[in-house]
């Protein structure tokens, strides 16, 4: 499976968690600060490759960089996975809100702030969520682990009730519902 995943900044939580990817068998790339020597980069997607050393302490703080933003690497991720250049996503920022409301913004995706386990399963199999968000500051390595384990043991299940959530949002999305400002 290919996976696009991207953050705010690169930690060794971040570092962990691509290397669990790659351990489980999937192809990763990134978007930020994780895209250059960490993954591969889309060749398709527009995002900068980040620079992966480690600055010393007191280094000056380099300039922000827009493509580093979580909004930015947020849409990234979701446009490629909306675009079919990703199956999936994995986004991080320190409280997984941002991200996961910026990838939100992007029709076709469905991304959940999970902080278990059990969130991440029910966003699967119920909401056939295709982009998971994680906060940098809550989720430790033993936690990631619990909930990449949930997110790809679990499959969304088709049936009447949640189909229908599903159509609903998707058109929430392409304003079929006839909602003005």
């Amino acid at each position: 499976m290919k996976i696009a995943i991207g953050s705010d900044e690169r930690t060794e939580m971040t570092d962990a968690i691509v290397a669990e990817l790659r351990r489980r068998g999937h192809g990763v790339w990134a978007a930020g600060p994780l895209a250059g020597p960490l993954v591969d980069s889309p060749p398709d997607l527009s995002g900068g490759a980040g620079d992966v050393s480690t600055p010393a302490a007191d280094a000056p703080t380099p300039p922000i960089r827009p493509d580093h933003l979580w909004p930015s690497v947020a849409r990234t991720v979701a446009e490629a996975v909306a675009g079919g250049a990703a199956d999936e996503g994995l986004l991080l920022c320190w409280t997984g809100t941002g991200v996961s409301m910026a990838a939100n913004k992007v029709p076709g995706i469905r991304a959940a702030l999970c902080a278990d386990a059990a969130t991440a399963r029910g966003a699967r199999l119920w909401n056939n969520a295709n982009v998971l968000c994680l906060s940098l500051r809550l989720t430790t390595a033993a936690v990631a682990t619990e909930i990449l384990d949930a997110w790809f043991d679990t499959s969304f299940i088709p049936n009447d009730n949640d189909n229908a959530c599903l159509a609903l949002l998707e058109a929430m999305e392409t304003n079929k519902l006839g909602i003005t400002n």
